[in-house]
């Protein structure tokens, strides 16, 4: 399936003042958002300039029993719970007070989307972003699948909306841009023993001086809250609609400012490697993007080599399925092959390219083992991605997208993929994503039932496929994996679902 085509940015940026009414389908979509997506539209208001970008479009012709090219949900069979006693206490293993910061090696980062903002959070932007388009925040507008679990949150972290709770009050939502918020989000890290995040940066989106502004806070918000819980956090840049005339002066120019200003690798807490920050970058590669492969190998060597000193780099690249092959979602050319071996560590995209254990242990088949193996050829690392299931009706219902498209199964979807990723070798992973409600891969706190959602409004619930979870349940499990790959716990294929 095809990756989105960027516009010029020119456009991307149109398309992100259009969106200050709200996260338009066609607005820049981060990382979670689908390294193998589909071409977004804007929603019905139909506004022009529209950026496309790179969005999690499961890859169903991937998946077993699927149609070539097809859109449309791979229907699996709902599992029954689990019996007490075929359960694995994912309490088992010790938390970590402090995160070891000077590796990558055994480290499961989650991706952290950072940008769901709200009319009246004190932000520059000052709007309902990628949580309603249109600038209102009605049930008509809603982008987003997973309606998150505000419960813990104080009044002044939440932002009334127009739909209404159960009791009748008005729903409310959060913005990353409250730094007491973020701040929360790091202690549920600390205390289901996750890490700590991939914070995206959308290099497009920041030449908006009101985005560049709201990232730079929401950074700061991260920093924060990864040194008070003692979680490692690094930048994660996200490519999509970058023109690649600009690619690598803007990349430059931004990390410059992030190491020089912003200081974020003066922290304790954001994570090194080798001695040198790491820091991802997301979308080489990639079949529909303009970026080439001369002038991503002339980003990778000013991070790698080139650069003064203290703005070099381990550099985790975020490329396509297929860049072993260079084939399906990667580009053909053969100059992309030392490309990709030139990065230090390889993380293919994979959110949505199956959507069942068959699929899941058919991908083990095709591609996770022989990557392994090529990068470990290559004297390089991998760094599988993993994701619990994914839903982005509301963002795309102008053209009818399926709810619940990937089923997560009660967490057996995640655990599958954790289990083939270390069982085949994988020495670190990513999970897709701590917060990406609007595609349905956020691992947070999300409401458990209906009950606990705003009324008149569609959703997915986490018992939406027959099985009654807690709404911390992602989090324990992405807990148990972090302790499995640290060896803190055995390994088991057996889902470790907590009491």
């Amino acid at each position: 399936m095809a990756t989105p085509r960027p516009r010029k940015v020119r456009a991307a940026l149109a398309a992100w003042a259009l969106a200050l009414a709200g996260c338009a389908a066609g607005t820049p979509r981060g990382h979670a958002d689908g390294g193998a997506g589909a071409t977004v539209t804007s929603g019905p208001d139909g506004a022009a300039g529209a950026t496309t970008t790179r969005v999690d479009a499961p890859n169903v012709a991937d998946a077993p029993g699927s149609s070539d090219g097809a859109h449309a949900p791979t229907e699996v069979a709902v599992e029954a719970p689990l019996a007490p006693d075929a359960r694995v206490d994912a309490s088992e293993a010790p938390l970590e007070a402090v995160v070891d910061a000077t590796t990558l090696e055994r480290k499961m980062l989650f991706g952290y989307q950072g940008w769901f903002l709200c009319a009246g959070d004190g932000s520059p932007v000052n709007a309902w972003t990628h949580w309603f388009r249109n600038g209102v925040a009605s049930a008509a507008n809603l982008t987003f699948d997973l309606w998150p679990d505000t419960s813990e949150l104080g009044a002044d972290e939440l932002f009334a909306t127009e739909l209404a709770s159960a009791d009748g009050t008005p729903a409310r939502l959060y913005s990353a841009y409250t730094p007491k918020t973020v701040a929360r989000h790091f202690a549920w890290m600390r205390e289901n023993g996750i890490d700590g995040v991939a914070l995206q940066r959308f290099l497009s989106e920041v030449q908006d001086p009101r985005f560049f502004a709201v990232r730079n806070h929401v950074a700061e918000n991260v920093r924060a809250g990864a040194e008070a819980e003692g979680r490692v956090f690094a930048v994660e840049y996200d490519l999509s609609s970058v023109d690649e005339a600009h690619l690598v002066a803007w990349l430059e120019a931004d990390w410059k400012y992030l190491v020089d200003t912003l200081k974020v690798t003066s922290s304790p807490r954001y994570l090194k490697d080798g001695g040198k920050p790491v820091l991802y970058v997301w979308g080489l590669g990639f079949g529909d993007r303009p970026v080439t492969a001369a002038d991503a190998a002339t980003l990778i060597d000013w991070l790698t080599k080139s650069a003064d000193p203290q703005y070099r780099v381990t550099i985790v690249g975020g490329v396509p399925a297929h860049w072993r092959t260079l084939d399906g979602d990667s580009k053909t050319d053969p100059a992309w092959g030392p490309v990709y071996r030139s990065l230090d560590v390889i993380s293919p995209w994979t959110v949505g390219r199956y959507a069942d254990d068959a699929g899941v242990d058919a991908y083990r088949a095709s591609s996770l083992a022989p990557d392994l193996a090529a990068a470990n050829a290559a004297g390089k690392r991998y760094m599988p991605v993993v994701f619990p299931g994914f839903s982005w009706h509301n963002l795309n219902s102008a053209t009818g997208a399926p709810l619940n498209q990937i089923p997560r199964r009660g967490g057996r979807l995640y655990w599958r993929q954790v289990w083939n990723a270390l069982d085949a070798g994988a020495t670190m992973l990513k999970t897709a994503m701590f917060d990406e409600v609007d595609e349905g891969t956020a691992m947070f706190k999300v409401a458990p039932s209906a009950a606990q959602q705003p009324a008149g409004a569609t959703f997915v619930p986490l018992d939406a496929d027959g099985q009654a979870l807690p709404s911390d349940f992602y989090l324990r499990l992405g807990g148990a994996a972090t302790s499995a790959l640290r060896g803190t716990r055995p390994l088991s294929a057996m889902l470790p679902l907590p009491p």
